[in-house]
């Protein structure tokens, strides 16, 4: 991704972006060397982004807790002063809280394309999964 030569950058994942991603943990080492700071933030639960991120060995320098995304996001800017807040999402409702909150939106697919990272494709959602695991090879 091209930050214009600065690392002077906070960025952000809403939880269903770096889902998307094929290697969360990959994404944010990469994503380290060229920002300053890095974190998810979601309506869910705490604990699910806590889940995931444990999961995906994904170190993350914030995360939203019990906070909604919005607000994150404005708390988020206050403490870590940057040049740039740069919150990737996957749709309209992601960009509308960043334009919302002065924040610049990316989407997970062009902010993968840019930085070189892989999509995660045909994986099943970790909420499904125990439905696909049901056994087909039965008589």
């Amino acid at each position: 991704m091209d930050s214009g030569g600065s690392t002077d950058m906070t960025l952000a994942f809403e939880l269903k972006a770096l889902k998307a991603l094929a290697d969360p943990n990959d994404v944010f080492n990469n994503a380290r060397q060229w920002t300053e700071y890095v974190g998810v933030v979601s309506e869910k639960p705490t604990y699910v982004v806590t889940n995931f991120t444990r999961k995906h060995r994904v170190r993350q320098d914030f995360f939203s807790g019990p906070r909604g995304v919005e607000e994150s996001l404005e708390n988020i800017a206050q403490q870590f002063d940057t040049d740039r807040h740069v919150f990737v999402g996957v749709d309209e409702e992601d960009e509308a809280l960043a334009e919302a909150t002065g924040w610049e939106f990316l989407h997970v697919e062009d902010a993968a394309d840019a930085a070189g990272w892989i999509l995660a494709t045909d994986k099943p959602d970790e909420e499904e999964a125990p439905e696909k695991s049901s056994r087909d090879d039965w008589p």
